[in-house]
Formats: structure tokens, sequence, C-alpha cells
């Protein structure tokens, strides 16, 4: 499970599917437009915040399990996948819910376990190759 609230002062702590890297995320309602703020390392990635709620939606759509697909922002995604939703002029946001250029990928890697901490989505935990499902 996740500790912490979602602010900037008390961020979710999560683990990526496999378990293999820990990041925190938090909710920027302030910023321009309306953020997630995701801290791997050293380095930062920001989302819509809006990507909670959508991607919940897509899945609910879906009603079925859907590979994530985690892609860094050069790589093309597999049709799809989580990942490629997260970029697809189809989505809520007509492309990237990532808000960094050049850091804009990854959404099907950081989001996932966001939505499963907050009891929204099934994930599963194995090595590669994992699938999420609404719940």
């Amino acid at each position: 499970m996740t500790s912490g609230s979602g602010t900037a002062d008390d961020p979710w702590v999560l683990t990526t599917a496999p378990g293999s890297s820990a990041y925190t995320m938090h909710r920027d309602p302030d910023a321009d437009p309306p953020a997630l703020v995701c801290q791997v390392g050293s380095t930062t990635l920001r989302y819509h915040l809006s990507a909670v709620e959508d991607l919940h939606a897509w899945l609910t759509e879906r009603g079925d399990w859907v590979d994530l697909g985690a892609a860094d922002e050069k790589k093309e995604p597999a049709p799809g996948t989580v990942e490629a939703w997260g970029r697809s002029e189809d989505n809520p946001v007509g492309g990237w819910y990532g808000l960094r250029k050049g850091y804009r990928g990854r959404f099907g890697m950081y989001l996932p376990p966001l939505l499963e901490a907050l009891g929204l989505a099934e994930l599963t935990h194995q090595p590669r190759n994992n699938r999420m499902r609404a719940i």
C-alpha cells in the first residue's frame, strides 16, 4: 500500500508495478494547468491533474485488462496500451498528458500505481508486461 495524502508536504509514496522503483507524486492544483507532480530520484515529471479521473473513466469504458506499455517520450508505445492512450489525440486532453517536453512519457509507468493506491484500479505486479483494469 502507499503512504501520504497527495500534497506537496505529504506526497504519495508509490512503487512501480514491478516493484523495482520507488517515487512520489502529489497534486499541484494551483499550477497552470493543474498538475500531478511525479518525483523519480532527481527527475521531475508533470502530468495533467485530470489524468486520474480520465484514465479511470477510460479503463471503466474498456471493461477489461489493459497493458501498461510504459515508454519514454521518444519511443512509440504499443497500440491500445495505457501509454498510447496517455498521448493519443483521442483522449480528453487531445494529446500528451505529460506537461514537460522531453519528460512527457512514462505515463503507463507512473499513473497506474497511483490509481491502484487510490482504490480506482487493479494492477498486476509482474517483472514485465503489467496490466491494469478499473475497479
